[in-house]
């Protein structure tokens, strides 16, 4: 997020002055990281958390249409990126991957079949594919089919349009870029205070964890894009606007394996159903990963519970930000959601036994010593008031913003970086109200459906996917 902005700051200002600061010694370290995330290039094509089938038995494509058309912005930024040469070759950060979803069992196969009829005819989901036919499934990824039970009910659908992103590289390349735009890159520095001043700047105490003095630094502006830390340091910056607002952090962990036998077996994102009283960040999948050139396959993830809001913080995070303002709204998202409390506590004790048959589930003939246990990134879901329930727990992202737009900060986590253009877009039209205008025939050079709806229009979001994919070396 932070990259984004800075880099969309950077082409519409040039003349100003922007530095970034990061605790850790290198950027993307945390959620950006390509191991700390599942690097899909979330267009909602397989994730069925975004399509949940309502009561009355109904599927609608709303969301998911609207998740792609956000997908779309950040993609024609990339690729006007990579035209101008502020972003290297594509395959560095973004490759071709088939996204599918499969499912099994009578009740999901009717509910895909639903969601099918409702996707096929959306103009940014042409091309995709259904199938319950085990045959044809096995064609698409073999590994899903080999010695599954024979009577057992499967549907799979398939969208070879898809994506795998390397967020660590892509986030990388676009600081590497701001630095020689003349944007100061700052390592191994943690902001430790934050006050906003009589005239309405902002100082930024900071401390050099690596040799050197604590500093400070003046800003007109402020963007808090710390990941899981963004809430303490809205909450230290005073402004009423993060008031009722906490943090509930997940963790979580993948099986990876670099079998070349497996790997070459595979080539897909695949998708599947949440366990019941899971959060939607924990709907398993099977992903191909393409990270510095090297194919791997990732499974999972396996949640968990840790009261840190980053890999790298401490276990104080969760406790130290409880404030008057918030107990209320956490006290009842915890009232009203025992079933997740279960779900989590039922992760952390998972056996080994238990994550292969969750792995098993997918591939039937999956074997452990095939697989190494890594640890995910962490996610912090946004805890706000509500007024019928006191609090609720909330699964997608929200840009906090002070009444005078000079301090902003994410809180959340998906879709997340896949949509971190239309987001960064969003927040310089909230923050910068008396420069956007002039800026909006640059941005609309540089994402040419801005404003526009793609779905509204076939023809204009065909050509959208064709020019994007071309550039980016994508299938169209």
């Amino acid at each position: 997020m932070s990259a984004t902005l800075g880099t969309l700051i950077k082409q519409l200002q040039p003349d100003w002055s922007v530095e970034i600061y990061e605790r850790l010694g290198e950027v993307a370290q945390e959620s950006s990281n390509p191991w700390n995330n599942a690097g899909t290039g979330h267009a909602a094509l397989c994730e069925l958390n975004y399509m949940p089938e309502a009561k009355d038995g109904t599927v609608t494509a709303d969301k998911a249409v609207a998740i792609n058309e956000q997908f779309q912005i950040s993609r024609q930024l990339w690729a006007h990126l990579v035209e101008t040469g502020a972003l290297p070759a594509p395959t560095n950060f973004i490759n071709s991957t088939p996204h599918m979803t499969f499912v099994h069992g009578k009740d999901s196969v009717e509910y895909l079949r639903k969601r099918f009829a409702v996707l096929k005819d959306q103009p940014l989901f042409q091309g995709m594919e259904y199938s319950e036919d085990p045959a044809v499934i096995g064609t698409w990824t073999p590994l899903l089919t080999r010695k599954r039970p024979k009577n057992q009910k499967i549907a799979a659908t398939r969208i070879v349009s898809g994506t795998d992103v390397d967020f660590g590289a892509l986030t990388r390349y676009l600081f590497d870029n701001l630095a020689a735009a003349g944007a100061g890159v700052h390592v191994n520095q943690q902001v430790t205070g934050i006050k906003q001043l009589p005239d309405g700047t902002w100082n930024l105490n900071l401390r050099r964890l690596v040799g050197g003095h604590p500093g400070a630094v003046n800003a007109r502006f402020v963007f808090v894009g710390a990941g899981g830390g963004a809430l303490a340091l809205l909450q230290q910056s005073g402004i009423p606007e993060i008031k009722g607002f906490g943090g509930f952090p997940i963790s979580g962990q993948f099986l990876r394996t670099t079998n070349p036998k497996l790997v070459s077996q595979h080539h897909a994102k695949v998708y599947g159903k949440a366990a019941v009283g899971a959060p939607p960040m924990s709907v398993p999948h099977l992903d191909t990963r393409v990270v510095e050139g090297e194919s791997s396959l990732l499974f999972g993830p396996y949640a968990g519970f840790t009261p840190k809001f980053l890999k790298s913080s401490t276990w104080f995070d969760l406790p130290f930000s409880i404030r008057t303002h918030n107990i209320g709204p956490m006290l009842g998202v915890a009232a009203h959601n025992f079933g997740l409390m279960k779900y989590l506590i039922g992760e952390v004790f998972a056996s080994k036994k238990t994550k292969l048959k969750a792995l098993q589930e997918f591939i039937p003939t999956a074997k452990l010593d095939d697989w190494e246990l890594i640890t995910a990134g962490q996610r912090v879901q946004v805890m706000k008031k509500d007024p019928k329930q006191g609090g609720v727990l909330q699964f997608g992202t929200e840009v906090i913003t002070s009444a005078d737009g000079t301090i902003a900060g994410l809180l959340g986590a998906s879709p997340g970086a896949s949509t971190a253009a239309p987001i960064m877009v969003d927040l310089l039209k909230r923050c910068f109200p008396e420069q956007y205008p002039a800026w909006e025939p640059k941005l609309r050079e540089m994402i040419p459906s801005l404003g526009t709806t793609l779905s509204d229009d076939p023809a204009a979001a065909a050509a959208s996917l064709a020019a994007t994919a071309h550039t980016l070396h994508l299938t169209a």
